[in-house]
């Protein structure tokens, strides 16, 4: 199975305070076992030396697994280590095609509410775009949830291709996921 084959399922996000070092492993591993199919690892407080460390025992526990490994925002790191997967936020969109050219492995791109910005990294060989915050967040004070409906974002999207931050499936009506 190709790493894009992977892109289903639960995608779980670590935090530095949800998921603090001394139960980040354990927390994961939990999650795994419950099902989760692609991790993604979000550490912005630790140094490159800590997060190598943490990376590299995420992807083994990730392969035990049969799960997608996905890093954060360290783009040197990802290509690096060849982690399976790599997101990449607003500061790195005007890198993307570098980015794109550079790693190899599954590439998500954070565009918010904006789904022509989603279209155009899609196009651009994004492997999932992600949408979102729709709710506030007690673990990142710069989050501004969007108003959007979520029927016009999945219009035009292969369902693989979105990732829904900050949301639940129990969050939307029924009728808003039917997106087949």
């Amino acid at each position: 199975m190709s790493l894009k084959q992977k892109l289903k399922g639960l995608y779980v996000i670590s935090d530095d305070t949800l998921t603090p070092d001394e139960t980040l492993f354990a927390q994961i591993e939990q999650a795994l076992l419950g099902g989760a199919s692609i991790v993604q690892l979000r550490d912005k407080k630790n140094s490159d030396d800590v997060i190598i460390e943490k990376i590299k025992k995420l992807q083994k526990l990730c392969k035990e697994h049969d799960a997608l490994f996905v890093l954060n925002d360290k783009i040197g790191l990802a290509i690096e280590l060849e982690c399976d997967g790599l997101h990449i936020g607003k500061s790195d969109h005007d890198r993307f095609d570098e980015i794109r050219k550079n790693y190899k492995g599954v590439i998500g791109v954070s565009c918010y509410g904006d789904v022509a910005m989603a279209k155009d990294f899609q196009d651009r060989g994004a492997d999932y775009v992600a949408f979102g915050s729709f709710f506030t967040s007690p673990t990142n004070s710069t989050n501004i949830p969007i108003e959007v409906n979520f029927t016009n974002i999945v219009t035009g999207f292969e369902a693989s291709d979105i990732l829904i931050q900050n949301g639940t499936v129990s969050n939307f009506a029924s009728d808003q996921l039917n997106y087949t």
